[in-house]
């Protein structure tokens, strides 16, 4: 038979509850913020789930845009692409300096914008590179772009949205169009502070000098829309119209031998007569003007027979329609 069950004490009672008070108070605070509450599916930095959809395109653009840079520079850099980041705007303006390039892009088909930022210094050495420079980071202090560095600034922006255009195309055909250029975080009209971005941050590498780097952001309504597909797995790697290897199989194709043979008649003979044949027999034939002229066993043109150069020859007269 079991024992039955023992009653705690009161001063065990007061015991325990002031153990649980104690616990609940120290863990209310967690080096100095606040323990908040956290539901799964709640919480808008999993929208988009690992966003593996846009990193393959960030790795198409990092391919395709390293022509962008190629009249600055002289040269195709390495352009390597960090994992997407959510966060507040807010916390993306207060991470930047207050002079920067930012360039404001409308995308029709998702009813939302998109923002290029690029820093100064790399504003600078594309420029100074542009125009037979060497390539080398300068430090600077100014607070505006000269009217060749804005040149510059839209060379690059306008090449770059090209860029994605092309990176994008496979999931879903974008047009990004510019509709604002600043230099200043503070006059971004991008979306509100606390709204969050997707952003996604671009290494340039550059010889004998630090890389570079460039930022594109996506606000996360933008790209609600069209969520589930950017955390599809199931994404084609083709990036562009390779003309060398279609002219290769073109050329291949075209190489590949068949074998011609002309139908001169054919003649109806009874088994019984075809029984009975034997060599040297004579077997008489009509021959028409019309001669078929068969590629690989099949009936593609009409021809009349001739000579040329004092060879048998066939003139194509028509070509056979085929269903």
């Amino acid at each position: 038979m079991a024992a039955a069950p023992r009653k705690l004490s009161s001063k065990e009672v007061a015991a325990l509850v002031g153990n649980l008070m104690e616990a609940s108070e120290s863990t209310s605070l967690e080096n100095g913020l606040e323990v908040r509450p956290y539901a799964f599916g709640e919480n808008e930095l999993n929208q988009l789930g690992d966003y593996h959809a846009l990193r393959i395109i960030n790795e198409r653009f990092c391919r395709t845009a390293r022509d962008v840079f190629l009249p600055m520079l002289r040269l195709q850099p390495r352009i390597s692409s960090f994992p997407p980041e959510v966060r507040s705007f807010d916390d993306y303006r207060s991470s930047q300096d207050n002079f920067v390039s930012i360039t404001a892009s409308r995308i029709e088909e998702l009813r939302g914008n998109q923002m290029i930022v690029i820093p100064p210094p790399f504003i600078s050495l594309l420029t100074d590179s542009y125009y037979g420079g060497q390539i080398r980071h300068v430090p600077t202090t100014r607070t505006e772009f000269t009217a060749t560095e804005e040149r510059v600034i839209e060379l690059v922006t306008d090449r770059l949205n090209v860029a994605l255009q092309v990176a994008w195309r496979d999931l879903m055909a974008l047009t990004f169009t510019v509709v604002s250029r600043e230099e200043s975080m503070q006059f971004a009209s991008f979306v509100d502070g606390e709204d969050m971005v997707v952003n996604c941050s671009f290494m340039v590498q550059l010889p004998n000098t630090e890389p570079a780097s460039f930022d594109i952001l996506y606000p996360l309504q933008t790209l609600k829309p069209i969520s589930s597909q950017l955390r599809s797995r199931m994404q084609s790697d083709f990036v562009d119209d390779d003309r060398s290897w279609r002219e290769k199989l073109e050329r291949a194709i075209l190489s590949i031998p068949l074998t011609l043979s002309a139908r001169l008649c054919e003649p109806e003979v009874p088994l019984r007569q075809l029984m009975q044949m034997q060599p040297g027999d004579v077997l008489p034939v009509h021959l028409t003007e019309a001669v078929s002229l068969l590629v690989e066993g099949q009936p593609f043109f009409e021809a009349a027979p001739g000579e040329r150069g004092g060879q048998a020859a066939l003139n194509l007269t028509r070509r056979h329609v085929r269903g």
